[in-house]
């Protein structure tokens, strides 16, 4: 053989040594990458409570879309139910139907007492939305959580009581520190504890908290009857305009609906939020309780 026969000879068996590599390599990653074994019986368990809560949490997402989706809708029929109360007192004033200068000058009393609840309506709507914008700057300080629930507790508590309804705090611990504005939080509970209140028929309330090691923030439990919870209210209140003069005249209160509205948007704005969750608990066995579970913030060790 010539020389040129040998160089080919040399190259084949240089390129045979280089796919047997290959071929080897791909075999041992085949091997490797072979199907997963089974998952353990006691995974099963986490992984079906990650998938209800995602569920729940889309759920609530949702449920927070369509009211925000609403805000206009909803913030014009909590503002149009007391100016139907002020045209109606004037057109009894100037359709001369008074009986006497006595009972015009108490319809003109009243009127004005609603004007100046409803004033405070449309300042409570709009500095929640300052808030958000961010014309309203928020004081957010690390303040300890325990101190915020006790003062929430003795503000509260008293309305529950006049209505035989128990209000239970289980203190939380005195070293959390939660990064949040004080006033604002701590308004946010009252108003969630105090529409629970209003909407309950029997049952009790329990206040708690709980931290994960593994989370940057604090949950603030408040477990309430689910009859006191309003999810019926529909969104597009601007389509029940017929039904306004079926409205008391008199309330001068924002609804259940846009008081959790505010109090999510406030939450936010704080970075923290507010989710709805179904509770299974042994505390009022012949009762179903809804959990509030209110997300803010926690201070580290070293931030505190």
């Amino acid at each position: 053989m010539n020389w040129s026969n040998w160089i080919y000879i040399g190259v084949g068996i240089a390129l045979g040594m280089v796919f047997r590599q290959l071929f080897g390599r791909s075999s041992n990653v085949s091997s490797s990458s072979s199907p997963v074994a089974p998952l353990a019986e006691q995974d099963m368990p986490s992984i079906s409570q990650q998938l209800q809560q995602t569920q729940l949490a889309y759920l609530m997402a949702r449920e927070m879309s369509q009211f925000k989706a609403g805000f206009l809708a909803r913030t014009t029929h909590e503002l149009r139910s007391p100016f139907n109360g002020l045209i109606g007192l004037h057109q009894l004033i100037l359709s001369d139907l008074c009986e006497n200068p006595a009972e015009e000058r108490e319809f003109i009393a009243q009127a004005h007492e609603r004007t100046l609840k409803l004033l405070k309506l449309m300042d409570e709507i709009l500095n929640v939305a300052r808030t958000e914008h961010g014309t309203n700057k928020l004081d957010i300080q690390p303040r300890p959580l325990a101190q915020i629930l006790d003062e929430v507790h003795d503000l509260t508590y008293m309305l529950a009581a006049n209505r035989n309804f128990p209000l239970q705090l289980l203190p939380a611990d005195s070293e959390i520190y939660v990064l949040t504005d004080y006033l604002w939080l701590r308004q946010v509970l009252i108003s969630l504890i105090d529409t629970a209140i209003t909407q309950m028929e029997e049952g009790s309330i329990y206040i708690s908290s709980s931290t994960l090691p593994t989370n940057n923030f604090v949950n603030i439990w408040l477990d309430i009857p689910t009859h006191a919870m309003t999810w019926s209210e529909p969104i597009d209140l601007l389509k029940i305009e017929n039904q306004l003069t079926q409205i008391n005249q008199k309330k001068t209160t924002l609804s259940p609906g846009m008081r959790l509205l505010i109090n999510q948007t406030l939450l936010e704005v704080m970075g923290g939020k507010l989710e709805i969750l179904p509770l299974t608990t042994m505390k009022e066995p012949l009762q179903q309780l809804t959990r509030l579970q209110i997300s803010i913030p926690l201070v580290s060790s070293t931030e505190s």
